[in-house]
């Protein structure tokens, strides 16, 4: 055989090796045995293949084909189903079969952010003591042994197809040892209220900003307040855009899920921003809600916890209200629907530490709100008090509040605190508050005439002020620049 004849004998036993390679069904590695599949809701299922490949996929009483496009990409769509707790296998055929096995119906959300959200299960190891009156949950490292709980988290390799189909875990033992610590308690809690199979995933790296959790093209805004002006455009901010969303979220898009929940602040905080935070965080939520084809998805997020800014040593100084107006811009996302938060002032030890251990705390109230606003449990008080309007009255403000749950009251039975009035010169002082009903009375004796209200406007505020079932009373101020504004 003479060597022309040799070279391509070899370039076609290559081109037929590397089309057989190419031509085999691969599925995105979120696809996986022991995964949760979201109930009531149209099921995404999608991979590569082959283009022109016919497609097939099977399961629970349903049997769907498609083709893959000209790029090899395919995706197909099973109609809703119930939950369900019987393990199931899926089977997709094409030029190969793949078998996915011990796969459930349930609840699916997706939890993210920065380290309060990857604060992982093992740190509990270390968390023996709680002073905040919240008993510490028991040993579930140990003894965890719920099997419909299933838990995704693969630490940013969630580009790598697995071969093996690998992803998915049962929230128990070693797999639950570095999951994050907010996402199971908050699936744990709602099991007990829901009783179906929940599905979380953890996508949150530690220290990160909100601007690589953003595709960078969507960063590529110049936001226009309501009173006209503009802001500078964001990407400006830098900030590795898009660095997370390319490697962590756009590879989970568009597995079917239920919700969103984002533990993620402190990083941006310590830039000292506000407005400009509001939009970036406005732009995620509705961005998010785009790739996966559905602005309904509820979108949850944690206000970031009591610490001392002020005392770092930054490049930006900080003052003690700094936080303060970060919890303003974390809230205007509420004007966006189906948004909501849980304040935690009361879950914090040490206004040094920028980690908080009370994590099963704070996924509990991450439930009670899932629970009332998404799941319609209307009986489950999920939030403090949270300020609604104000009327002067003669010598004294009146602060009317929602979400009061069987009543207003204080958590040591001691006067109200961190409450302060001003009048029109804008000094704040200290205010004696005095509960009426659905109302706080406000007054100082060195202010006659009252114009504005503050409550736990200091990022050291820890106050007794709560519902009957404890949960903290939300800070506000009455005089906010922004809410008009955004």
């Amino acid at each position: 055989m003479n060597s022309n004849k040799l070279t391509l004998s070899f370039l076609s036993i290559f081109l037929v090796l590397n089309f057989n390679v190419f031509s085999q069904i691969t599925l995105p590695k979120i696809l996986g045995h022991n995964m949760v599949l979201q109930q009531n809701k149209e099921v995404s299922i999608w991979g590569t293949a082959s283009a022109g490949e016919k497609v097939s996929v099977d399961f629970a009483g349903q049997n769907k084909t498609t083709i893959a496009d000209t790029s090899g990409k395919w995706s197909l769509k099973l109609k809703p189903m119930k939950a369900s707790f019987t393990p199931r296998e899926m089977t997709i055929k094409g030029t190969n079969t793949i078998i996915l096995k011990n796969i459930l119906i349930g609840e699916v959300w997706l939890c993210s952010g920065q380290s309060n959200m990857e604060y992982a299960m093992r740190k509990y190891s270390k968390f023996e003591t709680a002073t905040k009156g919240y008993k510490p949950p028991e040993d579930d490292l140990n003894k965890a042994d719920n099997t419909y709980i299933r838990i995704f988290l693969d630490r940013r390799k969630y580009m790598e197809p697995s071969p093996e189909h690998l992803g998915w875990d049962a929230a128990m033992g070693k797999p639950l040892v570095d999951f994050s610590a907010v996402g199971y308690y908050f699936a744990k809690d709602l099991y007990a209220k829901l009783h179906v199979p929940i599905g979380m995933i953890s996508a949150a790296v530690p220290g990160s900003r909100i601007e690589p959790w953003i595709q960078a093209s969507k960063m590529e805004i110049t936001p226009k307040l309501k009173n006209g002006k503009t802001l500078e455009k964001l990407s400006a901010d830098g900030g590795d855009s898009g660095k997370f969303y390319d490697t962590m979220i756009q590879p989970l898009i568009p597995y079917t899920l239920k919700g969103f929940l984002w533990y993620q602040g402190e990083s941006n905080c310590f830039l000292n921003e506000n407005i400009r935070y509001a939009y970036k965080f406005k732009t995620l939520i509705e961005s998010w809600r785009n790739d996966w084809n559905d602005e309904n998805l509820p979108f949850y997020f944690v206000q970031l916890a009591p610490y001392a800014y002020s005392t770092t040593k930054d490049e930006r100084p900080h003052s003690a209200e700094q936080l303060p107006e970060f919890w303003e811009s974390q809230k205007l996302a509420l004007h966006l629907k189906n948004t909501n938060t849980i304040a935690i002032t009361d879950l914090v030890d040490s206004i040094a530490d920028l980690h908080p251990g009370y994590k099963w705390e704070i996924g509990r109230r991450l439930s009670l709100l899932a629970a009332n606003k998404t799941y319609g449990q209307k009986n489950i008080v999920w939030s403090g008090p949270v300020y609604e309007k104000m009327k002067v009255i003669d010598n004294t403000i009146e602060i009317t509040f929602s979400e009061i749950g069987s009543g207003l009251a204080s958590r040591d039975e001691k006067p109200l605190s961190w409450f302060t009035i001003a009048g029109s010169d804008g000094k704040f002082v200290k205010a004696q508050a005095e509960i009426k009903g659905d109302k706080i009375i406000l007054s100082a004796p060195e202010i006659s005439h009252p114009v504005s209200a503050r409550f736990g406007w200091n990022e050291a505020a820890q106050s007794n002020f709560i519902n009957k079932e404890g949960l903290p009373a939300v800070p506000f101020r009455t005089d906010n620049p922004w809410d008009k504004l955004f």
